[in-house]
């Protein structure tokens, strides 16, 4: 009896190993704030290798390029682009009138758009120390090291940070490392990540826009979300592959939030997104690490956004020097929807810098 107890034992282990282990790992948050201000975890330094002269992309590490352009002139202000990993093409509308005191820098991170994507596909069967690469060479902590090495890259003391979307929870992320690098922080609809599990049951994205959907389409739709969180299958897939099932969520979430003036963006990531899913695991709670941040914040929602206003008010409470600022009649894109009442906020909040 005790032998046969041995062996279901083994047998589960190794479907442990095989499959249900990664649902656990998975869980847990490989990335914790503090972990890039003290070079923990990283693939390269955090000082950027020289530029090399005439160059038309950023050189963060050793074979890592960014893809970037720049709208305005003056003060500079780094944008970073939401998703994850759906890159601006254009700049944003609601900043025009505003580039005559400032430069405004967009950029491709790491993983997307014309950005350098590391990894192609994965040849070991050894899912957690996939995970680990993935994590390292494209997660969180591979993100906000980027915008450190641009912050030097610059050569600015403090930046200004614009972040949409998952940019703006990059943003809040940055600003709990280097809090004195941050000169303000502009969160335009910040991503629901801030806790995991999220508080509202039902305000995650993917059910949002599952509910959305017209009824005849939801079948379809938990077939292709089956697929897409098929986590035991995920490290047999490719790059490009990858790219195909987020630009396939990516007309879901068009679709449903109904927004012509959407603006263009670049190709999305493919393992870079799921490179951040991996680094914060479903189980963490990152509101404690945004206290220490004195830097001013503005925290804009607009009152049409599918994630739900108490979603962004939560980044207005985490920040101890936050304004919270509600645009009507805009969802998810404020600053195309809404481009001239966009400016007027954001020109009034950075005029208290001068």
């Amino acid at each position: 009896m005790k032998t046969i107890l041995i062996i279901i034992g083994l047998i589960v282990l190794v479907a442990l190993i095989g499959g249900g282990v990664f649902w656990y790992l998975s869980g847990q948050p490989l990335y914790q704030p503090g972990m890039v201000s003290q070079a923990e975890n990283l693939s390269a330094p955090l000082s950027p290798p020289p530029q090399p002269n005439g160059a038309q992309t950023w050189l963060v590490e050793p074979g890592i390029e960014l893809a970037h352009f720049a709208a305005g002139q003056g003060r500079n202000v780094l944008i970073i682009h939401g998703g994850p990993g759906m890159p601006f093409s254009q700049p944003m509308t609601g900043l025009d009138t505003l580039t005559d005191q400032y430069q405004f820098h967009y950029y491709d991170q790491r993983g997307s758009g014309a950005s350098t994507r590391p990894i192609d596909k994965f040849d070991s069967p050894n899912v957690y120390q996939n995970m680990q690469t993935l994590d390292k060479t494209l997660g969180l902590s591979a993100q906000i090291a980027d915008i450190e090495r641009i912050r030097q890259i610059l050569g600015d003391e403090q930046l200004i940070l614009v972040g949409h979307s998952w940019g703006a929870f990059l943003a809040s992320l940055y600003a709990a490392e280097f809090p004195d690098h941050v000169a303000a922080l502009i969160l335009i609809s910040p991503a629901n990540m801030l806790v995991m599990p999220q508080p509202e049951a039902d305000s995650d994205l993917f059910t949002s826009v599952r509910a959305s959907l017209p009824a005849d389409q939801q079948a379809e739709f938990d077939a292709f979300m089956e697929a897409y969180f098929d986590f035991n299958g995920l490290f047999k897939l490719s790059e490009a592959e990858l790219v195909d099932m987020n630009d396939q969520f990516g007309e879901y979430y068009v679709q449903v939030i109904d927004a012509p003036d959407m603006p263009q963006q670049g190709r999305p990531g493919g393992w870079m997104v799921w490179a951040q899913y991996v680094s914060m695991g479903q189980r963490h709670d990152y509101r404690a690490a945004l206290s220490p941040v004195d830097a001013p914040v503005l925290v804009i929602h607009g009152t049409d956004d599918l994630q739900s206003e108490a979603a962004s008010q939560m980044y207005a409470e985490a920040f101890p020097n936050a304004e919270f600022v509600v645009i009507p009649d805009a969802s998810h894109f404020s600053f195309e929807q809404q481009p001239e009442q966009f400016a007027e906020i954001v020109s009034t909040f950075l005029d208290t810098l001068q």
